[in-house]
Formats: C-alpha cells, structure tokens, sequence
C-alpha cells in the first residue's frame, strides 16, 4: 500500500470511528513511551499505593515497550468517547445521596467502548482487504493510554494527569485498538495548554495532585480510596471523601477547558441509569450481596464491590452526620452486617453523628462484635465520644 493509499485509509477509519460513538481517533506508533521514565519513577516512589500489579515486571516489561505486548504490532489507533451527560442528575444534598463520577454513571464504559472498537475493527479489515490482527483495550492493558493519546494528536496531558483536548476537555474516555496494519501516525499534541492554571491543584481535597513532576499520589486520591483501595480506609482521609462514594470528579469540574468547551454528549451508553447518578445513603446500606450484584449489574460501580461501596457510603453518611435515620441505619449495619469492614467504618461514621444515643448504641455493639479490627473502631469511637462529650 502506498503513502497515498495508507493516508486514505486511516482518513477513512477516523471517520467511521466518529460514527461509532467517538469523538476522537487518531494513529500512532507502537515505539517506547517517551514518559517512560516518569512513570518509572512514579512506580518507585509508590505513588502506586496498593495497586502492585502495575509494578510487576511483566507490566513494567509490557508498558516500557508495545510490541512486547503484541509484537506484531506496526501502528495504534487511539480513540476517546465523550462522556459528559451535562448537569442532569447533578449531586443532592449530601445528608441524602452520595456523589459518583460522571464516568460511571451509565453503562460500564468497558463493555461500551470494546463493542464500539470491535466495530471499527470490522471495518477496518473490510477497509484494508484482509483480516487485521489486533489487540484492543480501555483501562484493561498495560499501556500507558494517555501518553499514547498525546502522541496520536489527541490532547495534552494536564496538571491534573488527564488528558486535555482543546475543543471537549477532558470528560473523555480512551481506548486502544493495536493492529499488524501500517498507518500514518498524527502529529503528537505538543503545546501544554495549562498554563500557569493550578486551579486542580488548588481545589483537589485530599492534596493528591503533586506539580514537578505532574503527578498523582493515588493513596491520597479519593478516586482510588473509593475505588482500588480494599479494606479499611486510612482513618485520617475519612473525613475528606465528605460524600463522594464511587470517584472524584473535582479536578475536572474546576478546569477552565471543561468550564469553557465541555458540551453535553447524547448517548445512551452514558446516561445516568437509576440509582445513579446520585444513590440515597440509606438504600445503598440496606443492599444484600444479591440486590447490589442486581442493581450495579453492567455499571462500573461493580469494580468496588458490595463491601467497598457500603463501606464509602457509610462514611459519606458519617461525614453528613444529620438526621436521625442515618442514626437507625448505622446501627444496624454496625450490629448486624455480615462484612467486618462495613461494620468497622459505620463505627466510625455512627461516633460522627448528634445523638443523645449514639454512645449506647456503640456500647451494645461492643458487647457483641467478635471481629477485632471492628472492636478496635468501636472502642476508638467511643473515645472520640467521651473526648466529645467531656468537652461540652
């Protein structure tokens, strides 16, 4: 195929990309990273967490360079899918309802963007005359998505670690499709348009953002609290994920590119689909393993599972700490659930809440509780009472 002919067909691809439900497509190589060497030293500062399968040595072997990974791989399609749904559904007063990213909103934005890439795989083979071998993926691989993003023309990588375009901002979501097919790359995005902007900084609860090198510090990030991060939360960020139960979307809300050129995306995949976007506390904390397994069914809210996600509510709904029913509800989750880390945080949410009670239910709760990481949050909150209480 000559230049001419190779050109055609990648022109070809991105429009029919379009037609798919992308907003973005274009074509680079499969050659090493050109921030390898950041992320490197991302992984050996731990900014990682606990996230240790992406410091293993097949990741590391698999991101530092493609063609490890699908090696006959000659050029990579880089897409991205807009997201943004506009206000509908914007957060209730956080005594009621939690907070979830917009990503998550409707469908799981992996089924959704895999099929759309199958797609166009179907028709780039019938575009090129012959079967493509090909790898597809959307935050599934080890490759380092937004690096390839910025190489393929697609945006700049901001303050915030995410991925700007100038025209749509950074409500998008990327996928990869890496074939044995030869296409012309796009011009990498080189202008960092952030400026001397530090507004996600500024504005990031939890301080995760971290300026030279751009970075996050994901045991900080209240995205991976609620999302990756399994078991007890650290106690001292409790407090900072005030009602945010599933992601954070502060660095985003903030940015001027989404302020200014965001623009709401009809699509049906992405609409909120109920409970979302906004689930009630006490709904959430009355969800058995089979109801949660029903109602998430086909949502990203799965990726936290039933106990990562009552565990966040229960510590939004200690964070909002105002009605009696929040009371009741803790209670009894503190008495009776059978996951020792939800009882462990309705604990701590319970000594947060007003109540003339709050200190008998904890008492009566200890009498019972047999788990000893739940004692040790039982007892701890009965000191934050007393210590309360003395100082009236």
């Amino acid at each position: 195929m000559n230049a001419s002919d190779s050109r055609c067909l990648a022109d070809r691809i991105k429009s029919h990309a379009l037609t798919l439900g992308f907003q973005l497509c274009g074509v680079t190589t499969p050659d090493s990273p050109g921030h390898l060497l950041e992320y490197q030293t991302w992984l050996d500062d731990g900014l990682h967490a606990d996230m240790s399968y992406m410091a293993s040595p097949r990741a590391r072997e698999m991101r530092a360079d493609p063609r490890a990974l699908f090696p006959a791989c000659k050029s990579i399609l880089v897409l991205a899918a807009n997201y943004f749904q506009g206000d509908s559904g914007s957060s209730e007063a956080s005594a009621q309802a939690g907070r979830v990213a917009r990503y998550a909103w409707g469908r799981d934005y992996h089924e959704v963007l895999i099929s759309r890439l199958k797609d166009l795989i179907a028709f780039v083979e019938v575009a090129a005359g012959r079967p493509v071998q090909h790898r597809l993926y959307t935050d599934t691989g080890p490759v380092l998505e937004r690096e390839m993003a910025q190489r393929a023309g697609l945006g700049w990588i901001g303050k915030n670690t995410m991925l700007i375009n100038p025209d749509i901002g950074s409500w998008t979501l990327l996928a990869e499709a890496m074939l044995d097919l030869e296409l012309p790359s796009d011009e990498p995005f080189v202008p960092d348009l952030c400026g001397s902007c530090t507004r996600c900084i500024d504005a990031c609860p939890t301080d995760a953002i971290l300026l030279e090198p751009r970075r996050v510090d994901s045991g900080s990030c209240i995205s991976y609290l609620t999302i990756e991060h399994r078991g007890t939360l650290p106690v001292e960020r409790r407090a900072d994920l005030k009602d945010w139960i599933f992601g954070c979307d502060v660095c985003q809300e903030v940015c001027p590119w989404n302020q200014r050129f965001a623009h709401s995306q009809e699509d049906s995949d992405f609409a909120p689909r109920s409970p979302l976007p906004n689930p009630k506390y006490l709904e959430l904390l009355d969800l058995s393993q089979a109801e949660f397994s029903t109602v998430f069914r086909g949502t990203a809210l799965k990726r936290a599972k039933r106990v990562g996600l009552l565990r966040n509510a229960a510590v939004a709904l200690g964070n909002a700490s105002e009605s009696a029913d929040a009371v009741s509800a803790l209670e009894r989750i503190l008495r009776s659930d059978p996951d020792a880390v939800v009882r462990a945080h309705a604990a701590w949410a319970l000594a947060q809440c007003d109540g003339d009670t709050v200190q008998s239910m904890l008492r009566a709760a200890l009498e019972i509780e047999v788990d000893q990481a739940v004692l040790a949050e039982i007892e701890t909150a009965l000191e934050a009472r007393t210590s309360f209480m003395g100082s009236e």
